[in-house]
């Protein structure tokens, strides 16, 4: 079993992850991650989390999910992620980022985990 990245560091606007260079958003999952890019998917605080920024996760084996909604809770997830992670039988989990980073990391020792990571707002 491929281990998910660790999250060695988080404040506004920096993580550091096990492996990858340090950025400000973050996808990751069992063996590895990169920098979470909006704009790949159109992405805004406001549907929020697209369901094509979840498949990447789901491709790489993921069996639970951490989504963050960032340090002041503005980033929201679409329904229609949450039905997808539904579908495929996720274990999803939808918290502010710090907890989502402590939570991943407690996940990431025994799970497939993935997750997305927001660092500001």
């Amino acid at each position: 079993m491929d281990k998910s990245p660790l999250i060695t560091h988080i404040s506004w606007g920096r993580m550091e992850v096990e492996g990858l260079a340090s950025g400000k958003d973050f996808k990751l999952y069992p063996g590895g991650g990169r920098a979470w890019d909006w704009s790949e998917h159109g992405t805004r605080h406001e549907p929020g989390i697209q369901p094509a920024d979840v498949q990447e996760l789901l491709d790489h084996g993921c069996t639970v999910i951490v989504l963050s909604r960032g340090m002041e809770l503005r980033l929201q997830t679409m329904p229609e992620t949450l039905k997808i992670l539904e579908d495929h039988r996720i274990q999803v989990h939808i918290e502010e980022t710090t907890a989502a980073v402590e939570l991943y990391n407690n996940l990431a020792h025994a799970q497939l985990v993935g997750g997305l990571f927001h660092s500001t707002c």
